[in-house]
């Protein structure tokens, strides 16, 4: 029950945050075009060939694997991104922004914003890993599957400068 709670409330902060933000900080841009098409093919692929290659499962295991913890990635990262780029925001981004006298929307706050929306993916994917396809949670798993991220983050990541959103 408190799963269903929580996955509900991830659909609807994560479906209306962006869509009704009057500011906007790069991990709202990001989070749009996570969900993306190619974004999600080049994720799912890079995500498939380390399930296959690094933990070993079979070819039909690693898709099954692949299309679970993705889904439960995109449904708890709806919550987890937009928060994080607004803890991101409030410490340590005012303290650069004030040091640097710079914008929101600057080279670091964009590398950190990519780092964070893989890293918040790996960690969700891997507790999927763990607990239902018994693969170990440890910082090997979690290496990999934040290479792996980066694939699909980088691809939203490259859409955006590729094309901007309109404001």
């Amino acid at each position: 029950m408190r799963l269903t709670r929580l996955l509900s409330l991830a659909l609807i902060v994560g479906f209306t945050l962006p869509a009704a933000a009057n500011v906007v900080w790069p991990a709202l841009y990001l989070e749009t075009r996570l969900f993306s098409w190619y974004a999600i093919a080049g994720g799912l692929v890079a995500e498939y060939i380390v399930l296959v290659a690094v933990f070993r499962l079979s070819l039909t295991h690693a898709a099954g694997a692949d299309i679970a913890m993705n889904l439960a990635s995109a449904l708890l990262g709806m919550l987890f991104l937009p928060l994080a780029g607004i803890a991101w925001e409030v410490f340590p981004g005012l303290l650069l922004y004030h040091a640097f006298n710079i914008g929101t929307f600057n080279p670091g706050t964009w590398v950190a914003t990519v780092l964070m929306a893989a890293g918040i993916n790996a960690l969700i994917e891997a507790g999927v890993l763990w607990r239902f396809f018994h693969v170990p949670f440890c910082r090997c798993t979690l290496l990999w599957l934040s290479l792996a991220n980066l694939v699909s983050v980088g691809i939203a990541m490259a859409s955006l400068w590729r094309l901007p959103p309109e404001s």
